[in-house]
C-alpha cells in the first residue's frame, strides 16, 4: 500500500512539473506580438506561417488544461498535510479560468483557417475581439481568485521552509497578473517563467516528500 500511495504520489508530482513546462513552451513558440489586441500583427503572424501559429495554440490550450489538473494534485497534497480552508475554495476558480483561458487559443485557430483559406484575416481577428477579450478578462479574475487561495493555502499550510515559500506565493501572484498585461512580453515570457517557478519547487517537494507534513521552522532559543 506505502508503495501504491508512493507511486500515486510521483505521478501527481510530475504533473505539477509537466504542467507549466507546456505551457512556458506554447507559448515562447508563440509568434511575438508586443502589444495585445492587434488584428493586424496576429493577421501577419498567422498568414506568415500557419504551420507554427496552430502549434503554438494547441500547445497553449493543452498547457492551461495541464494546468487545472495540476492544482487538483497540489490540492490533494495540501490535503493531506491538513490544509482545508483555502485550497478547497481556490479549485473551481482554478478549473474555469484555465477552462477560459483555454478557450482562447481556440479563438484563434479563425485566423489561421481564413489564411488557409484565403480569407480577409484580419477582418477576421477583428471580429473575434468582442468575444476574446470578454473570456479573457473573465478567466483572469477567476483564475486570479483561485490563485490567491492557493497562495494562502501553501502559507499557511507551511509544507515548505520560509524561502520556497515566498518564492512560489510571489510567482502564483505573477502568474496570475500577467494573464491581464497587454504586453507581449509579459503575456509569452513572464507568465510562462513564472508558472514554472510557482510550480516546480511544488513538484519538487511533493516527489522528494510523498507523505506531505508541515515543515517545522526553528524556534529562536529562549533568552538567559
Amino acid at each position: 500500500m506505502a508503495t501504491t500511495g508512493t507511486t500515486r504520489a510521483r505521478w501527481a508530482a510530475a504533473a505539477v512539473a509537466i504542467a507549466p513546462a507546456v505551457m512556458l513552451a506554447g507559448l515562447l513558440s508563440h509568434p511575438y506580438i508586443a502589444v495585445l489586441p492587434d488584428a493586424a500583427a496576429v493577421a501577419a503572424a498567422a498568414a506568415s506561417d500557419t504551420t507554427r501559429w496552430g502549434l503554438a495554440h494547441l500547445t497553449v490550450a493543452v498547457g492551461s488544461g495541464l494546468t487545472a489538473l495540476a492544482f487538483l494534485a497540489i490540492r490533494g497534497f495540501l490535503r493531506e498535510a491538513g490544509e482545508e480552508r483555502w485550497s478547497a475554495p481556490g479549485v473551481p476558480f482554478i478549473v474555469l479560468g484555465s477552462t477560459l483561458f483555454a478557450v482562447l487559443p481556440g479563438l484563434e485557430f479563425a485566423p489561421l483557417a481564413a489564411a488557409e483559406t484565403g480569407g480577409d484575416v484580419e477582418a477576421t481577428q477583428a471580429v473575434l475581439e468582442p468575444w476574446f477579450l470578454p473570456i479573457l478578462g473573465t478567466g483572469v479574475l477567476t483564475f486570479a481568485v483561485g490563485a490567491l487561495c492557493f497562495a494562502l493555502g501553501i502559507a499557511r499550510s507551511r509544507v515548505m521552509g520560509r524561502g520556497l515559500t515566498g518564492l512560489v506565493v510571489g510567482a502564483l501572484a505573477v502568474m496570475a497578473v500577467s494573464r491581464g498585461v497587454p504586453a507581449g512580453a509579459v503575456q509569452f515570457y513572464l507568465q510562462g517563467a513564472a508558472g514554472v517557478a510557482a510550480l516546480w519547487p511544488l513538484a519538487y517537494r511533493m516527489w522528494g516528500h510523498p507523505q506531505s507534513r508541515p515543515v517545522r521552522h526553528p524556534q529562536p532559543m529562549p533568552a538567559t
